[in-house]
C-alpha cells in the first residue's frame, strides 16, 4: 500500500472523512511513520546484511577500540571482523559477550589483551572490540534495522512487507483516539487498537533486548565460548 492508501483507509475506519479532517494528512502520517519503526521492532521485520552504509565499519585505527554502529541498527544478529589476508573459510566471526562475562573469564581483557579480537560488546549507541586487528580490518555485521525510508510522498509505501500494511492502522487508530480533550476521545476504542497491534507484531522488547543476542547469557546449560 502507499501513504496515499493508507491515510485514505484510515479516514474510513476513524471516520474522519469531511474536511475540515480531525486528524490532518501531517499528524496521520506521522502515525504511520511511528507505525512502521515499532512494527520493525517488535517483530524484528527488517533484517539488513546487504548495505554497506549499514553493515560495515571500517576499522580506521588500530589504537581505537570503540566504534558507533549505523544509527538504524538496533540488534546485531552476526558480526565478523574482516581483513584483505583472511581464507575464504577462515573463522572471523565474533562473539557478543557482555562485560560481565569477560571479567569472570578474561580479567586482563580491558588493558592487556593482546589476541586477535575474537570478542565484542554492544551497548546503547556503540560497538567495543575487544582484542587487536591490523589497520584496514573492517566489522561486516548481519542486523536488524528501523526504517530508513520514511513515508513522505503519497506513492511512498513502508518498508516492511506488503502483507503487513493494513495492521499498521491500528496503531494510528490507537493514537487518534488517544487525544485527549477532543469530541472523539475513546479510551477503550484506543486501547483495543492498541492490542490488536500487539498481538500482530508483538510486545515492544525493553531497554535490554539487545541481551537476548549476547552468546554468554544462556538459562539453564552453561555456555563455552572460544
Amino acid at each position: 500500500m502507499t501513504l496515499e492508501d493508507l491515510i485514505r483507509r484510515f479516514r474510513v475506519k476513524a471516520q474522519d472523512k469531511a474536511t475540515p479532517y480531525l486528524a490532518d494528512d501531517e499528524v496521520v502520517t506521522d502515525w504511520l511513520n511511528d507505525a512502521v519503526e515499532q512494527a520493525a521492532i517488535r517483530g524484528r521485520l527488517l533484517r539488513e546484511d546487504a548495505n554497506d552504509d549499514i553493515c560495515r565499519i571500517d576499522l580506521t585505527s588500530a589504537t581505537q577500540h570503540t566504534w558507533p554502529p549505523h544509527e538504524s541498527a538496533f540488534e546485531i544478529i552476526n558480526i565478523r571482523l574482516c581483513t584483505v589476508n583472511d581464507a575464504p573459510d577462515e573463522d572471523t566471526r565474533l562473539w557478543l559477550v557482555s562485560r560481565e562475562w569477560l571479567d569472570r573469564e578474561i580479567p586482563h581483557w580491558r588493558t592487556n589483551f593482546t589476541e586477535r579480537a575474537k570478542y565484542a560488546i554492544q551497548d546503547e549507541n556503540t560497538l567495543r572490540i575487544v582484542g587487536t586487528f591490523p589497520v584496514g580490518a573492517w566489522l561486516q555485521m548481519e542486523v536488524y534495522r528501523l526504517p530508513i525510508n520514511p513515508l513522505v510522498g503519497v506513492s511512498d509505501s513502508p518498508e516492511i512487507h506488503r502483507a503487513h500494511h493494513e495492521h499498521l492502522l491500528d496503531w494510528a487508530l490507537h493514537e487518534f483516539y488517544a487525544i485527549p480533550d477532543t469530541e472523539f476521545y475513546d479510551s477503550k476504542r484506543s486501547e483495543q487498537h492498541e492490542q490488536a497491534f500487539t498481538e500482530y507484531f508483538g510486545p515492544l522488547p525493553d531497554s535490554d533486548m539487545r541481551r537476548t543476542t549476547r552468546h554468554d547469557l544462556f538459562h539453564g546449560n552453561e555456555v563455552i565460548l572460544p
